[in-house]
């Protein structure tokens, strides 16, 4: 049985899957998915709740968690000891347990809310309760689980298991649109845009961070702090386009980094090699906004993912 979540889409919405073979009997994981007493211990949030269908639920975060405040959510299923599900913000989070053996099988899923912008999010949230689920089963065993900092590694893993890096490509009437759209978690904007300009002031020319040698930097268009910065590209020393970095925030989705560049038609060649660039770019970017230096450049990536997009 893997023990590495899944993501799928199941009635149009997309669903993390994650399923582990615990050695306790279902009453006693029971009480480890619902008492409140309990859940303190795993689950990132303090929950207030009914067991009762329909009951209210509150879940408030701890001072030095990354989301803000607390959340609302709703009792949907009661089903002891077989199946608990309830609301979490936009989300809807169903722990089922089917006896296996001597002890029992959990089957956790969370299918998520909010659109595309919540599926972007699925990786650090994967990342997010493998650790949970850990803490839960080290707990149920009556172990100390150890400290672990593995968390950037875990959700860079799942942004390439689940495709949550990859750009697309779209014809336009004189050329190409290359985007992409990757999740920050919950860094704030304005966090987000002093590493993406070097806590300078932007002026005529880009900061180095927002740029990569495929694209040679031209003139800045668009500043606009913490959200929108934007300036062209050239091609043998004359503009060939645009380049667009767009950091948007939503309180209940979390922040995501928009990129977008403008290629005409005449340079359609360079458009894998673009696609593998930024690519890699936002992955350093993601990596070091969370305190990892991902130096040298990865060029073996590029590579790699040049034959990917072509």
């Amino acid at each position: 049985m893997s023990e590495r979540a899944t993501l799928s889409t199941i009635d149009g919405k997309p669903t993390l899957r994650f399923e582990r073979r615990l050695r306790h009997a279902p009453e006693k994981v029971w009480r480890a998915v619902t008492d409140p007493a309990e859940l303190i211990h795993w689950f990132p949030a303090a929950v207030e709740a009914e067991l009762r269908p329909g009951a209210p639920m509150r879940f408030t975060f701890p001072e030095e968690a990354v989301v803000d405040g607390a959340w609302d959510g709703e009792v949907l299923e009661v089903d002891p000891p077989k199946v608990f599900m309830f609301r979490w913000n936009q989300d809807v989070l169903r722990f089922e347990l089917i006896p296996d053996g001597d002890g029992c099988r959990l089957v956790f899923t969370q299918t998520v809310g909010g659109g595309w912008i919540g599926k972007l999010g699925s990786a650090r949230s994967a990342a997010g309760w493998d650790q949970c689920l850990d803490a839960m089963q080290a707990r149920l065993d009556g172990e100390t689980l150890p400290e672990s900092d593995d968390w950037l590694s875990l959700a860079e893993r799942y942004i390439d298991e689940f495709g949550l890096g990859e750009g697309t490509v779209t014809k336009t009437d004189d050329g190409f649109t290359l985007h992409f759209a990757r999740d920050l978690v919950w860094k704030p904007p304005a966090e987000a845009w002093a590493f993406l300009t070097e806590e300078a002031p932007v002026r005529d020319e880009p900061p180095l961070p927002a740029t990569n040698d495929h694209a040679p930097p031209g003139r800045v268009i668009t500043a606009e702090a913490p959200h929108v910065l934007e300036y062209e590209w050239l091609a043998d020393g004359s503009p060939a386009g645009s380049v667009r970095w767009a950091i948007e925030s939503d309180p209940a989705l979390g922040v995501r980094v928009e990129l977008t560049q403008t290629i005409p038609a005449s340079l359609a060649d360079t458009v894998a090699e673009s696609l593998a660039m930024w690519h890699v770019h936002l992955e350093c970017f993601f990596a070091g906004l969370h305190g990892v230096n991902r130096c040298p450049w990865p060029t073996e990536r590029v590579t790699q993912l040049t034959k990917h997009y072509s």
